[in-house]
């Protein structure tokens, strides 16, 4: 009798072992490291950070419970970003996001560690991914947008200030996709009766004295191209716009929410929540390798009426019926 009564509890032990293990596993606290590369109160910026913790707690990853959120803010300096990216790879995550140019240096840093990126325009000219499709290495994410995107943004300069014949086109010299964007908007100018000259940026002191500078010339506009610095400098660049009178063009919606005149880009905030979905993917035990990246679903215009009236600007009816969002 006790013999049968040993191997009953043995038989039972052994069927539920296997669901023992599988709940610890799931119970296991995992880390999640998050480098940013934007300072906290930039435009957007926490509206992003929330919607990517929202979407890791509807596929069942909660901060505390059974994840570690560990998140960095650069600001857009390249020394931060360097030294938090060392800190993370110490602290040895499960996986790691990365936005902009922080993923190049998330990159160098580990080889080993999966890596998801968010906001970064040419992955494949930046080598960050083999393929799209395959990307083969340890990261994989989301592009920032195509870059026939900036195209667009010399043509909505003209059509909302119709008066502008130049245009600043803001750039980070050190970003390797600045220099595809700035082809692009002046390969498009010319057609839309714009001349367009870089200004490099490369220090936060010389982004008001360049746009002091730029606006005592008549009839100018700024084209606010992608980089870390110049999104981690955003609010310095809108006020200074607006004092100096400048219209300007923005790659994103939160800056016209700041205060900015007109942006067409991604919806940042939808990328982050959907870069949730590959660290969930990730955490349960698929590969970087094997995920695409993934380019935006679609392209959003955003106009300011308020920045608009500040500077004299009309802003046409036609260009009101095709925006997504119009901010009083």
């Amino acid at each position: 009798m006790r013999r049968r009564q040993f191997i009953a509890l043995l038989s039972s032990a052994a069927a539920t072992w296997p669901i023992t293990a599988r709940a610890q596993q799931r119970e296991r606290l995992r880390r999640v490291a998050i480098l940013v590369g934007t300072a906290q109160d930039a435009p957007g910026a926490q509206d992003r950070f929330t919607a990517f913790l929202e979407a890791l707690d509807q596929l069942g990853w909660t901060d505390g419970h059974n994840v570690q959120i560990v998140a960095r803010w650069t600001g857009g300096v390249e020394a931060a970003t360097r030294k938090y990216a060392e800190e993370m790879v110490a602290l040895a995550p499960d996986v790691i996001v990365a936005t902009g140019s922080g993923a190049a240096v998330m990159l160098k840093a580990t080889q080993t560690i999966p890596i998801v990126f968010v906001l970064v325009p040419d992955p494949m000219g930046s080598g960050f991914v083999k393929s799209l499709s395959r990307p083969g290495g340890n990261a994989t994410g989301f592009m920032m947008f195509e870059y026939s995107l900036c195209g667009k943004w010399p043509e909505l300069l003209k059509e909302i200030a119709p008066s502008v014949t130049h245009a600043a086109v803001l750039l980070d010299p050190t970003f390797v996709a600045g220099i595809g964007q700035f082809a692009v908007i002046q390969a498009v100018a010319p057609s839309v009766g714009l001349e367009v000259s870089p200004i490099d940026l490369r220090e936060q002191n010389q982004i008001e004295r360049a746009i002091a500078t730029f606006a005592q010339s008549p009839n100018g506009g700024m084209i606010f191209t992608a980089s870390g610095l110049l999104a981690a400098n955003s609010n310095l660049i809108i006020a200074a716009a607006a004092r100096y009178r400048v219209p300007a063009v923005y790659n994103q919606q939160p800056f016209v929410a700041g205060g900015g005149l007109i942006s067409y880009g991604p919806n940042f905030t939808d990328q982050y929540r959907r870069a949730a979905g590959y660290v969930d993917r990730i955490l349960r035990g698929e590969k970087p390798a094997d995920l695409p990246v993934q380019a935006p679903n679609k392209y959003e215009l955003a106009i300011n009426l308020k920045a608009a009236k500040a500077l004299g600007l009309s802003v046409p009816q036609s260009l009101l019926a095709r925006a997504d969002e119009v901010i009083e």
